[in-house]
């Protein structure tokens, strides 16, 4: 396969996700994914209706009492003391706790630092233990979930939380259940590290019981996205510590009636679980979740789209048998309308899950080749896209040449390959400018094989594709510069040891004769001499000693 496939072997063609190369901004962006607030009443005052916690996703009701008093980091003195000693000063123990959550929900700024120094969070655990009120669990818990939603969520785990977190996962109170799964979420999302902490100290089981069995919608979104941040993060967890969680995220994907959120977390839970070697992948696909897949490309939701494409490239970066599961599941519908998606990373994504069928087998490339439309999608985003779809769009091409016969690249070229591949050369990305070589390097070798070479040849030189090739061999890449070389010398170069004879001199003596020679006929009817007949003509160059003789033939 490595000889056919020239500079891009097997292992290049397929491509898995690269997490190193994700800009600082869209790490930041999914960090806010992976932790999430437990937000109070903007108004600063609850009711037994209002009381409760949300952000822009999730929400939590709870009928517990509260005040309208509002807390700042002046009172964090006074609420401790009252802490320490429950039997002094007019506040009850509930109404302490639920002062310094309410100071931790603010939108802006919450004071973390400065409760965690007064050194409130052993108390936040202890009242964890309080079994005769499910209220102070509650409110111990939803300060803890908001702490764990900043930079300091170690500090959470080192004060002794979550083995008592992990045991409210069992509490008779949904919401004690929900706000512990929340704290739990936001633990296992900060780091691999910590993900592996909560995962060791057995937080799965109780998070799935609450899956199979959930008291609200609201207790299932939360369990289900605390679920997604335990299979997330690289280096990635052990596949046998969240094996389990497959069925349950399974029998979720087939739930018609799940909400939208649900099924959003569920999908990325499955692309985490994807991510990796094909032993993960064929995991993740023996659950069974192919079609359904398939079937969310369809949605109208851009959020749901997205990690349903992201799992189905994961896919079809695995095996050859695996990659023919994706495509048997009938993924090559629906692909067509992602390529014309308005959001530019649908189309990516669409391009890269493409370019890995591309990588497969001629009979993978024949079924793409079989959608010509789709093709003509990917030749357009080539040439017109914005960069990063581009640069997919540009693997998909080059590996349907390197990797595909001849009957796969003619129908490419007819589509408009050429001049697509082409538009690639002069942008900044060695590496793509090397595939766009290689696909030319293969377009023109099959060309060669079709005796249709002059015609191929054409193509490039029509789309300025010579010029482009020739400027690369100034290029500071030492791969891109031999390639740009050999392509030139196979397919353009002149035959240097050929002399016209129309214009190389002929010599007599001392003399050079120019023109083309005359034929002679003697006057016996013999064959015409090839011996021109020369005409001296003298020529003295300026400061020369001598003059040099030239003889031009009439």
């Amino acid at each position: 396969m490595s000889s056919f496939k020239k500079g891009i072997d097997a292992k290049d063609g397929r491509r898995r996700r690269d997490d190193t190369r994700i800009q600082l901004r869209k790490n930041k962006r999914e960090e806010g994914l992976m932790k999430r607030r437990a937000m109070g009443p903007s108004t600063g005052k609850e009711t037994a209706e209002t009381s409760g916690m949300q952000d822009s996703t999730k929400e939590i009701s709870s009928n517990v009492y509260s005040d309208n008093n509002i807390y700042s980091v002046d009172h964090i003195p006074n609420l401790i003391a009252g802490l320490s000693n429950t039997a002094e000063g007019d506040l009850a123990p509930l109404d302490i706790i639920r002062a310094f959550r309410r100071m931790l929900s603010v939108e802006k700024n919450p004071p973390c630092r400065q409760v965690i120094d007064a050194g409130a969070l052993p108390h936040f655990v202890r009242l964890l233990a309080q079994q005769e009120s499910s209220d102070i669990q509650f409110e111990s818990a939803w300060a803890l979930t908001n702490i764990a939603s900043s930079d300091m969520t170690a500090s959470v785990v080192e004060c002794g939380a979550l083995p008592h977190l992990i045991a409210l996962l069992r509490s008779s109170d949904a919401n004690v259940r929900e706000q512990c799964a929340w704290c739990i979420g936001n633990i296992a999302g900060d780091s691999p590290s910590l993900r592996d902490v909560v995962l060791e100290a057995g937080a799965l089981e109780g998070i799935l019981l609450n899956i199979a069995q959930p008291a609200s919608p609201g207790l299932l979104g939360n369990v289900v996205w605390s679920l997604s941040n335990l299979c997330r993060g690289k280096p990635q967890p052990n596949l046998h510590a969240v094996s389990a969680s497959l069925p349950h995220l399974a029998s979720l994907l087939h739930n018609d009636g799940a909400p939208n959120d649900v099924l959003v977390d569920a999908c990325w839970a499955f692309s985490y679980l994807s991510d990796g070697d094909d032993s993960r992948i064929g995991a993740v696909m023996d659950a069974g979740v192919t079609g359904r897949l398939v079937h969310l490309l369809s949605s109208e939701q851009p959020n749901l789209v997205t990690p349903a494409l992201r799992t189905l490239g994961n896919f079809v970066s695995g095996s050859d048998g695996q990659t023919q599961g994706v495509i048997d599941a009938g993924v090559l519908d629906h692909v067509e309308s992602l390529l014309a998606h308005p959001r530019k990373n649908i189309r990516k994504e669409a391009c890269w899950l493409l370019s890995n069928i591309a990588a497969g087998t001629h009979y993978q490339i024949g079924h793409l080749l079989g959608k010509p439309r789709v093709l003509m999608a990917v030749i357009k985003a080539l040439q017109s896209d914005q960069w990063e779809v581009r640069k997919e769009a540009a693997w998909v091409i080059s590996n349907i040449c390197t990797g595909g016969g001849s009957k796969h690249i003619e129908q490419i070229v007819e589509l408009g390959a050429i001049e697509a591949i082409i538009s690639t050369l002069d942008v900044a990305d060695s590496k793509v400018v090397s595939v766009a070589l290689e696909a030319i390097d293969a377009i023109l070798k099959t060309g060669e094989s079709l005796n249709k070479l002059n015609g191929y040849i054409s193509f490039v030189d029509e789309a300025d594709g010579i010029d482009k090739i020739e400027s690369l061999q100034e290029h500071e890449n030492d791969g891109i510069y031999e390639k740009a070389i050999a392509i030139i010398e196979k397919y353009f170069g002149s035959d240097d040891g050929l002399e016209d004879e129309n214009l190389a001199p002929a010599v007599s003596g001392d003399m050079f004769a120019f023109g083309v020679p005359t034929k002679s006929i003697d006057g016996s009817g013999g064959a015409a001499s090839e011996q021109p007949k020369l005409q001296p003509f003298n020529f003295a160059l300026d400061n020369a000693p001598t003059a040099v003789n030239f003889s031009f033939a009439p």
